[in-house]
Parts: structure tokens; sequence; C-alpha cells
């Protein structure tokens, strides 16, 4: 399942309203959000459970300072708050993001 693109729709409206985009990106690799939707993105939903996606302040080339790595953690398929970033005051702050594969470890 290494081979896995995650899918991620994005909307400027809460619950997948106004304009959208939907489109399938690479793993481990950062990607600036699409025109339009950069500071103005309330729906960030990852389609699917086998991947999460860490939301980011600043486009890929810019140089994070911040302690917390410029994002608020990663969104998962089951992360409620995927449906409307405005509700923790992301959704102008969205530039960037970028998304990993769901691993578990096995005891």
């Amino acid at each position: 399942m290494t081979d896995f693109i995650p899918q991620v729709l994005m909307c400027n409206g809460a619950n997948a309203t106004g304009t959208c985009h939907y489109e399938v990106y690479s793993m481990r690799d950062c990607h600036d959000m699409p025109d339009g939707f950069s500071e103005n993105t309330k729906t960030f939903a990852p389609d699917g459970d086998a991947f999460y996606c860490w939301p980011k302040v600043g486009h890929c080339d810019d140089i994070c300072t911040s302690p917390t790595g410029c994002t608020f953690g990663a969104v998962s398929f089951y992360n409620p708050v995927k449906w409307d970033l405005s509700t923790i005051q992301w959704d102008g702050l969205i530039q960037s993001f970028e998304c990993a594969l769901n691993e578990t470890g096995s005891a």
C-alpha cells in the first residue's frame, strides 16, 4: 500500500459548499494550495482513512520558524474539523499541506 495516493477535497465554503477542488496528491511532498484556496479554505477533507494531512501556514518554499511546525496538527478522514476550518480559525491561514500514509505499529 506504499503507492497509495491521497485525494483531498477543498472548498471555499464549509461542509463542501462554494467553489471546490478535488485532486490526488503525492505523499510526503509539500503542496501549495491551488489558486483561489490559499488563505480561503473552509473545507479541507482527506478522502479516505489510509492517510492524513497537515495543513500549514506558509507556502512550501517558505521557511517555518514556529516551534509547532506551522500547523495545528494532522487532519484525518475522521476529524470533524475537516468540514469547517473556521471553527479553529484556520480557514484564512492554510497556504500549503503535506500528507502521509496512516501507519500503525504492531505490538
